[in-house]
């Protein structure tokens, strides 16, 4: 893998030859202070704050963008207690943040992917400061001091592209500051069985000096054990994360920008610890089983682990000329992964699944867009992507008790590179009417081999896979905060190997064909309205599911989808003191055609049968029908400082985990609350909060295989305090 390694260091070595670039720059950019750039937030002509996206590669009023993006601040973030990226389920319309494990599996419109092999990219797609994340291990994202978090719904494979068949989440964090601010918060929360909650965080930044800012951000949370162990007493589902993020900003001219930042990222946790849905399970066919009867419980042969360490480093170098900007963009991570878990989720021992992965992986953008004001805007671009990885996998099966285990090992290697070149252009034909075509091209080369007990059973094979990708829309702005708009898309998620196969043949692509048209207005100057509604023809789905023998997984195409639905989001602040915003998304997303579907089919004995079958017809994989929230924050101001109450409620339809629409999470409804006073001065915010206030029992995931159905719940009633100091 040494090559591969040595590979992903060039993206992150360009970077740093455009940081010399930089450097020579700006002693020669011009000496005229340019334009000030947007504020996060900025007062529009109405009464609710604009927000100032980059949903489009270019700033731009959130209203003004022919795309579906719901903006959220740092400040909303917090209200509706909204800590990582996979909890934006409780703010943002169509959007499902499940996960399988450790795995964060984001699910838009009803496009998600399952896959969790090296290589095997989300086709939901999460950039952080303009940095790609692949892996979807390594997405866990605790959103310590955010500006915003701008997530894109429908395809958007033009000017992002990578992978983002259904969407993406872009995550912008504040760049360091010149004038010494920070902040630093405690957290202390009670879940069931006395199961302690903490959570601290801290974030500073200043000038170094005239030209050197820096700053730095720190996390500590942890969770003691809430899920009962019913063979050992005790607990699991302990969790303890520590992360550390730093940027440091060079500014040798007006003219000129460059930002390197390194994160670290350490996780420890039994989170893993499935329980059979309704009991079924393999391990009741024999005798001493133990089997949960109620929520958050657990009955497993060993302790389960879920261990993950994140290294990453992205450099970002911004020089303005005459007429346009230069940007450009590298990223380089490193990630090690290790899981264990039960097969069954049962304490007799029917099978285990140990893996290891590592990975590295490492990009580098460039990206040239017009600065001059005017009818026709433009923005230009290339992008080089690489990964390689390998794992260990031990498939470890037994038929029973007193029977002794078999293993199979694989120890897969895989490795791809992408090149991809992409323009998009907006012109203004006639007063307040702005057409944009935009482009792209990408071709890819993935690299697969398989070794089994040591054996090699796939020689290194590699394959190609080229798309030209569209984009077409339309906008009538028809009013100072009005605005409709009609777009066309492509977009295409590459073919992948599995890595707990001996074939050498990747599954193809998917792709997907995108209708959306939409209206974006504030009718009056308390209230915003946003309206979208949209079509996708959608084939070639790569779909996941267990194999037959055991715990290992079969990856394949689902032939073609059709989705269609609406989503609607209003804000709403009557006064200064209310603000309530809300939205509802329906979704119908049905398989079209998937007559060979891997299917599971419930025993009497327990486990299931496993047989292909027709599912053309079925309701998709985690695709609610509808999705509700409401969110409503309320503050007043006291002699002795301000009050304030917020509550965020989320509600769902039915989701269904398997092709054949037989293992689902009923309707559920998530709410978190809190009441905080900020004693005169601005600078401590003392609060009370709870979340999942009812005590809902919902699974974040439901697994089908032969030998169990199984599932996690979300965390249980949690009730705490926080302090939070502003300086």
């Amino acid at each position: 893998m040494t090559t591969n390694r040595n590979n992903s260091g060039r993206a992150l070595a360009g970077g740093i030859a455009l940081f010399a670039l930089a450097w020579s720059a700006a002693g020669q950019a011009q000496d005229t202070v340019p334009a000030a750039e947007p504020e996060p937030e900025a007062q529009s002509s109405s009464g609710i704050s604009d927000i100032i996206v980059t949903a489009t590669r270019r700033e731009e009023r959130l209203q003004d963008v022919a795309v579906a993006v719901t903006a959220i601040t740092g400040d909303s973030l917090s209200a509706a207690d909204v800590s990582t990226v996979r909890s934006l389920t409780q703010v943002v319309p169509g959007f499902i943040g499940s996960r399988n494990m450790g795995v964060f599996q984001p699910v838009i419109r009803g496009v998600g992917s399952t896959g969790i092999s090296i290589g095997d990219e989300p086709n939901i797609a999460t950039y952080v400061d303009g940095v790609y994340q692949p892996e979807s291990a390594a997405n866990w994202i605790d959103l310590v001091e955010v500006e915003r978090v701008e997530v894109l719904r429908g395809p958007q494979g033009t000017t992002f592209g990578r992978n983002a068949t259904g969407g993406l989440i872009n995550v912008i964090t504040p760049d360091p500051s010149f004038d010494l601010r920070g902040k630093a918060s405690l957290r202390y929360g009670r879940m069931r069985r006395d199961a302690g909650d903490y959570d601290a965080r801290f974030y500073i930044t200043g000038g170094l000096s005239d030209k050197l800012a820096a700053d730095f951000a720190a996390l500590y949370r942890k969770n003691d054990g809430y899920i009962d162990d019913l063979v050992r007493g005790g607990t699991l589902g302990d969790q303890q994360v520590i992360n550390f993020r730093s940027k440091l900003l060079w500014q040798p001219s007006d003219n000129a920008k460059v930002i390197l930042t390194g994160e670290f990222f350490d996780q420890n946790s039994t989170t893993n610890s499935p329980q059979p849905v309704n009991g079924n399970t393999a391990g009741r066919r024999f005798p001493g089983v133990i089997l949960p009867t109620d929520a958050w419980q657990a009955s497993l042969t060993s302790i389960p682990t879920l261990d993950l360490r994140r290294w990453s480093a992205a450099l970002h170098v911004k020089l303005e000329f005459d007429g346009f900007n230069l940007e450009a963009t590298s990223g380089f991570m490193n990630l090690r992964w290790y899981q264990e878990t039960d097969s069954d989720a049962s304490n007799i021992f029917l099978g285990n699944f140990p893996a290891t992965f590592a990975t590295e992986s490492g990009s580098q953008e460039i990206k040239f867009t017009s600065a001059d004001p005017g009818r026709f805007q433009w923005l230009l671009g290339g992008y080089f992507y690489q990964f390689g990885g390998h794992s260990g996998l031990d498939l470890v099966t037994s038929p029973g008790p007193g029977v002794p285990p078999t293993t199979l090992n694989l120890d897969p290697a895989l490795s791809g590179r992408s090149f991809a070149g992409f323009a998009e252009g907006t012109y203004e034909i006639v007063d307040n009417l702005f057409v944009t075509v935009g482009a792209r091209y990408t071709t890819e080369r993935r690299t697969f081999e398989q070794v089994v007990n040591g054996n090699l059973v796939v020689p290194k094979t590699a394959k190609s896979f080229n798309k030209f990708n569209y984009r077409g829309a339309i906008r009538y702005q028809f009013a100072p905060d009005g605005s409709i708009y009609a777009s066309y898309g492509t977009a295409f998620k590459s073919g992948v190997y599995n890595m707990a196969s001996t074939s050498p043949n990747p599954v193809n692509p998917e792709n997907i064909k995108a209708w959306e048209a939409g209206i974006k207005v504030d009718p009056v100057d308390w209230l915003r309205t946003n309206l979208a509604v949209y079509h996708y023809t959608y084939d070639d789905l790569q779909v996941q599911a267990k194999d037959a023998s055991g715990p290992s997984y079969v990856l394949q195409n689902a032939a073609s989808a059709k989705i269609y639905g609406g989503e609607f989001e209003a804000i709403i602040q009557p006064i200064d003191d209310l603000n309530i915003r809300g939205s509802a998304a329906y979704s119908h997303a049905r398989y079209r055609d998937f007559t060979l579907a891997q299917s599971f089919f419930p025993r009497p004995d327990g486990g299931n049968t496993v047989a292909p079958a027709d599912a053309s017809g079925n309701v998709m994989t985690r695709a609610p029908k509808w999705t509700f929230n409401l969110g409503v924050d309320w503050g007043h101001e006291l002699d002795a400082g301000r009050l304030g109450v917020s509550v965020n409620t989320f509600y769902s339809t039915r989701l269904y985990y398997d092709f054949q629409n037989i293992f689902s999470q009923p309707s559920y409804t998530l709410t978190n609350a809190s009441i905080s006073f900020a004693p005169t001065g601005d600078r401590w915010k003392f609060s009370l909060w709870a979340t999942n206030l009812t005590n809902e029992k919902v699974f974040q995931t439901i697994r089908v295989g032969a030998q169990a159905t199984d599932g996690f719940y979300e965390q249980p009633r949690k009730v705490g305090v926080s302090a939070e100091l502003r300086f």
